[in-house]
C-alpha cells in the first residue's frame, strides 16, 4: 500500500511538472517580445524617414523653382529699367518693400 501511495505521489509530481513545463515552453520569452517590438518600431521609423525624405525633396524642388522665378523676374525688371532709361524716360518709383521680405533681400541693398 505504501508503495502504491508513493507511486501515486511520484505520478502526481510528474504530471504537475509536465504541465508546468508545457506552459513554460509555449510562452514567449520577454526578450523575444522586445525584439519583435524593436523590429516593428524600426520598420515604422524607416517608413517615416522615407516619407520625410520625400517631403524634403519636394520642398527643395519647390524652392528651386521659386528661386528661378525670382531670378527671371528680377532680370526682366532690370532689363525693363535699362530700356526705359535708354529711351530717356524716368521709371516710376519702386513700391516699398514689405517688412516680411526684408530679411530675404539683404543682398541687393534693400
Amino acid at each position: 500500500m505504501l508503495t502504491a501511495l508513493a507511486a501515486l505521489g511520484v505520478a502526481g509530481v510528474t504530471a504537475i511538472g509536465a504541465v508546468v513545463s508545457a506552459v513554460m515552453g509555449r510562452r514567449q520569452p520577454r526578450r523575444q517580445a522586445r525584439r519583435d517590438d524593436f523590429t516593428t518600431v524600426t520598420d515604422r521609423q524607416d517608413k517615416e524617414i522615407e516619407r520625410l525624405d520625400k517631403r524634403i525633396n519636394q520642398q527643395d524642388a519647390r524652392i528651386f523653382g521659386q528661386a528661378s522665378a525670382i531670378t527671371y523676374l528680377s532680370t526682366g525688371y532690370r532689363s525693363l529699367l535699362s530700356f526705359v532709361r535708354a529711351a530717356g524716360l524716368q521709371p516710376p518709383p519702386a513700391p516699398p518693400v514689405p517688412d516680411e521680405a526684408k530679411p530675404f533681400l539683404h543682398d541687393i541693398g534693400v
